[in-house]
């Protein structure tokens, strides 16, 4: 062969590597969320907006830094070994340069420590139990969902008065467990009486209700059943005839589905992490206009999840300039702020949790919904909660 074909070859070689390298220039993101179990409607709403939110914030490319962002699905079951496997494997196998999810707490848990392992990055959305960005958190985790403390610190504005006497009904899960403590954490004028602590998958609440009603039947006051549940129907808990004892209920926001059993409380009073009526940006009017369109009905609840980690994400990309190196985005991250559906959010520094709003509201029942409308009365700021650091960093 000629010299000059030769160094032709080798040209038109470095050409289709070059090629090649192009196309590979692309985002992984692994995002791994029940898409089947207990959870099953909070997964399939935080995908749907986490896809709307990616191309809402790329304004419909799909690429940052002239990168391709590609998302792989993976069903976690809500179970927390599958979640941790699949973790691995997205890492590993996949070469995915981020994830995203899970939407149990348990499953949260679980995959903390392969997010260190490997070195790369786990945005948390929506599970929300303290301990995920408190004594079980590493370094590589940020997260746009809530936690039980700013449920808590929220909902105790709402019922944290004198008089006021309240029992506890949660899941026995790191959810139930970690927001009780934040709850009774967050309270300083009303008193706790009970904790009643059920197993996630409960259906009859008479057992549990009666312990209830028994702890609270004989106080003076007002007297409230405070629930902390995910998925499932605890507001069975009511047919037990609690209004013959004088007792209440009061829960924090909730999904569309879920909120339908509100109408039976009109005036109940809680704290939303979000519902589409509440919050006025530009993004959340974005949010609900596509959703109208492409749905036929509002966003929910972890729809706004969703779309609010992809902003995240997507802002920590354009920032970073497409480096997806762990240590480039924990740099970029720590102290960022981003516009979501609820406003700008802004990661804390010392654990990565998002700083946000959230909305205390009363519950009024309208017949044009099928649910109890949760009313504004008005937004918490973030900068009114004192959210505690637990993760001793």
């Amino acid at each position: 062969m000629k010299l000059t074909q030769l160094l032709a070859t080798t040209a038109l070689a470095a050409l289709g590597a070059s090629a090649a390298f192009g196309q590979a220039k692309e985002i992984k993101i692994a995002h791994i969320y029940s898409k089947t179990g207990p959870l099953e409607a909070y997964g399939k709403q935080t995908q749907t907006g986490f896809m709307m939110g990616l191309d809402y914030a790329t304004n419909g490319t799909m690429t940052v830094a002239g990168k391709k962002l590609v998302v792989i699905e993976k069903d976690d079951q809500g179970k927390p070994d599958l979640g941790k496997s699949l973790l691995a494997t997205a890492y590993g196998d996949d070469k995915a340069d981020i994830a995203v999810g899970p939407t149990a707490s348990p499953v949260a848990l679980a995959m903390l420590p392969v997010a260190e392992e490997y070195k790369k990055i786990l945005l948390v959305e929506p599970a929300v139990a303290d301990s995920i960005t408190g004594e079980k958190w590493n370094k590589y985790i940020f997260r746009t969902g809530r936690n039980s403390s700013q449920d808590a610190i929220a909902n105790a504005v709402a019922l944290d008065k004198q008089g006021i006497t309240i029992a506890t009904m949660a899941q026995d899960s790191a959810f139930g467990r970690d927001g009780v403590k934040a709850f009774k954490e967050a309270l300083k004028k009303a008193k706790i009486v009970h904790e009643e602590y059920l197993p996630p998958a409960t259906s009859d609440f008479t057992a549990g209700g009666q312990r209830l009603i028994d702890k609270l039947k004989d106080q003076p006051g007002r007297k409230v059943i405070f629930i902390i549940w995910a998925g499932g129907s605890p507001f069975k808990v009511a047919d037990l005839d609690l209004k013959r004892h004088g007792i209440e209920i009061a829960t924090g926001g909730n999904i569309l589905p879920a909120m339908a059993a509100y109408k039976q409380f009109p005036g109940m009073e809680g704290a939303s992490y979000y519902y589409f009526g509440m919050p006025k940006n530009p993004v959340n009017e974005a949010l609900v206009a596509r959703h109208y369109k492409e749905f036929k009905a509002p966003p929910d609840f972890f729809t706004a999840g969703g779309f609010s980690a992809a902003m995240a994400l997507v802002t920590a990309l354009n920032n970073s300039k497409g480096d997806t190196a762990a240590n480039t985005l924990i740099k970029t991250m720590e102290g960022m702020s981003f516009d979501t559906p609820k406003g700008k959010m802004t990661f804390r520094k010392e654990d990565h949790q998002a700083m946000q709003s959230m909305y205390h509201f009363k519950i009024k029942v309208d017949p044009a919904f099928a649910w109890g409308v949760p009313e504004l009365v008005r937004e918490i700021k973030a900068d009114e909660m004192n959210v505690p650091i637990r993760n001793n960093r």
